[in-house]
Formats: C-alpha cells, structure tokens, sequence
C-alpha cells in the first residue's frame, strides 16, 4: 500500500493551481506571470530569524495602503491570506465560499484543501461582476464572498459603489474578500477605503506586481484588527523571510516608490498601445477592456498562437480552460523592447498566413 493512501482522498484528487511558470518554462520574453518586466536591488543579512511581523514594515505598509498598522497582516503573497482565511472562517464539509469565474484560480484551490464547498456566480458577459447572480447564489453556508479587482484574468475593475453595497448585504453573514492585486494600474480607489464602514470587508494587496517584488512574495491582508489577529493565531511564527523583508522596506523608500509610479505609467502606455495594435491584427478576434497590467485576448487560433510564440521565445499565458475563455491568452504588458518583439512576431505570423 502506497503511503498516499494515508493522505485525505480529497487532497489526492486535487487539481492543484497551475501557475504561470509551472505551465511554460524558458523563453527569452517572458509575458505569462503578471509580473513587473524590471527587477529591483537589495542587500541582505540572514543570519537571524526574521520578526513574525516586521513594525517597520508594517508601519511602511500601513501608511501605503492607508490604513493603521492594526489593520495589516503580511504574509507570503496573496496566496497565505487566502489560505489563513480558509482555515479560519470555513468548516470542512460544512462551509462554502462563492467565486464569480473566471477569476484567480487560488480560491478555489484553497477550498478544496480545507474541504470547503465552491459555489460560483459567473461574470456576466461583458466580465463584470454579476450581482444578481452572486445574490442568487448566497446561501448560509457561505462564508467568504470573493471579488477580485482588476479580475484576473479578464481584466475588468468593480465599481467602489458595488463593493460597498455587498458588504453592506453580506454583514453578519460572510466575509467579503477583495482582491486587489492589481488596483495600481487601475487608477481606482482602494475599498480599504471602506473598512470603516464595514467589520466584514478584508482587502488584500501585494508587492509582486506593481513593486517588482514577484520573487519576494510579500502579500498584505486588510482588515479590522480582530480579524487580523485571529488569522495570526494559525500562521506560521516566520512568514516573511528576512530577504524579503529588506527587499520590501528598499522598494518602499520614497525614491524606489517614485520610480515605480513612473513605471506603472509607462505600463499603462504600453498597455494601451498593445491593445491598438492586437486589435488590429487579423489574428485576433477581440481585445477585452482591462484595468491591469495585462490584456486578455481572443484569437482565431489560440492554441497555433500560443504554440509559435513559445517556439520564438515568447511565454504567455494560456486561459483557455477558464469558463467564457475558450479562445483566450493573457499577456502581460512587458518593456516597450518586449512588447515590440511580440508585435513583430505575431505582425510576421500575420504577412506568412
């Protein structure tokens, strides 16, 4: 009998999340994780364990994203929060979460480790949030309502207003979880701005992509400070390793965070530009709108596309396994040289059809 056997069945027929460099690996232009095209510098000393929750970071952190240092728990990337939140508030076999598809596929993942029940309220057909469909599907097994803003992979950002009214509907029945990943290419409002209002709201940010710290894996969950606390009582003493701590408080620094809004500003330019000349691509059947730094985009051909990038050198990310998405690849929005050679390439597929 395998060792395996010993493991809950659930676990051993999970469908794990396939990340971007799980799915292709190599290549020369890499356009498939979301990430910042540009790495920062640190220095590093490891010789101690690091602060379970480092004050300087958090209050560096806090004063970021707006809110006190109460409010803020970090961890390793988005992931952990998402994981912590799991393990908390959902009771295996009993507790559900509902997710408005496609949408990031860790929260689901995430309950099916815990044993959680995955309801779904699918976008509606312009990728925005349904709230009809996500009323409609709320039963008093959900726990935890997720919103992702910017959505991944779509790109399409929820109205502020919209996210204040679900939490509003959801008190004393379910956590709303925003997530917020991409909120610095969407020039949109933080709902920690609303955390005031609402006891029930959790905002979860990270340094990965807009501050180049992918590699760092430094997540950030807001909340009220009884959530937070109750979170930390299930999280591993030692979250956030010392180099990543150092590489965080570096891009933090007034200069490092004056140089990133300077990039996001270019990503936006580029951004735009990519969407025109995708569009006009005969390849390419659409473009969708997004408030991130990345386009989704359907072809004629997704899998031939998907193929003679990877054979040039050029990684993007297949989603045509998400609901609605069939025909679909995500690019992320890469340097202008980047963004170039993609063009080019796929400008040249276009002249030899």
């Amino acid at each position: 009998m395998s060792v395996l056997a010993l493991a809950r069945a659930e676990i051993r027929a999970l469908t794990p999340y396939s990340s971007a460099r799980m799915e292709a690996s190599g290549g020369q232009v890499l356009l498939n994780a979301n990430e910042s095209p540009w790495a920062p510098a640190a220095e590093l000393e490891l010789n101690r364990y690091p602060d379970p929750q480092p004050p300087r970071l958090r209050a560096a952190l806090a004063a970021l994203y707006g809110v006190e240092p109460a409010q803020l728990l970090m961890g390793r990337g988005s992931d952990e929060a998402i994981d912590l939140l799991l393990r908390a508030f959902c009771r295996a076999g009993e507790d559900a979460i509902l997710i408005s598809p496609p949408t990031f596929g860790m929260y689901a993942v995430a309950a099916a480790v815990q044993g959680a029940a995955v309801l779904k309220a699918p976008l509606d057909a312009q990728f925005g949030l349904d709230a009809a469909a996500l009323r409609a599907q709320l039963t008093p097994a959900v726990k935890l309502v997720f919103v992702c803003t910017p959505n991944n992979p779509s790109g399409a950002l929820v109205p502020l207003a919209l996210i204040d009214e679900l939490a509003a509907e959801l008190a004393g029945r379910a956590l709303l979880v925003v997530d917020e990943a991409y909120l610095e290419f969407a020039g949109a409002p933080s709902a920690a701005t609303l955390l005031a209002r609402h006891e029930n709201l959790v905002v979860l940010r990270t340094l990965s992509k807009a501050h180049a710290l992918a590699g760092a894996r430094v997540g950030v969950l807001l909340a009220g400070a009884e959530i937070v606390e109750l979170l930390r009582r299930i999280m591993p003493p030692y979250p956030l390793p010392t180099a990543s701590v150092d590489a965080a408080l570096a891009v933090l620094q007034p200069a490092a965070l004056a140089q990133t809004r300077e990039r996001i500003a270019v990503v936006l330019q580029q951004r735009e530009l990519l969407r025109a000349a995708l569009s006009a691509l005969p390849a390419v059947r659409e473009v969708l709108p997004s408030a991130a730094n990345f386009l989704c985009v359907r072809w004629r051909d997704a899998a031939g596309t998907y193929a003679r990038l990877l054979a040039a050198g050029i990684v993007v990310r297949d989603v045509t396994r998400y609901p609605g998405l069939h025909d679909c690849l995500r690019i992320s929005v890469g340097t202008p040289q980047e963004n170039q050679q993609l063009l080019a390439l796929l400008r040249g597929m276009a002249e030899a059809a």
